[in-house]
């Protein structure tokens, strides 16, 4: 008796699970209009996979603060681009803001002595 185990239907699978999850991916770019301290952000973008692949890539190219949270990425995601955030979100949005303020009040840039 010979047995023959064949794994490529259950490597078909986590190829599968794989690509759901890249699907899953979810990146959504906010900004804030204006000075007025009132101002709610708008979603000014919003993708899935490989697209929030290029929006995290472009955030970091372009030194804008990233914060991965993935319950609140896919409820902004669900928002219309160019829509103010919802005052359901608001609380989640003051977080984050907060998280990116004391990052930005802790940086401290390199002096370079060029005086040698």
């Amino acid at each position: 008796m010979v047995d023959i185990f064949d794994d490529s239907a259950e490597n078909a699978e986590k190829d599968r699970a794989a690509a759901a999850e890249s699907r899953r991916q979810t990146a959504v770019a906010l900004k804030k209009f204006g000075i007025d301290e009132s101002a709610i952000p708008k979603v000014v973008a919003a993708g899935y996979g490989k697209l929030a692949e290029e929006i995290v890539r472009l955030a970091f190219e372009n030194g804008v603060k990233v914060r991965e949270d993935k319950d609140l990425a896919q409820i902004l995601a669900a928002i219309e681009l160019d829509s103010e955030i919802p005052s359901e979100a608001l609380v989640a949005i003051a977080e984050i803001l907060s998280y990116v303020y004391k990052v930005n009040s802790a940086y401290q840039p390199v002096k370079e002595d060029n005086e040698g």
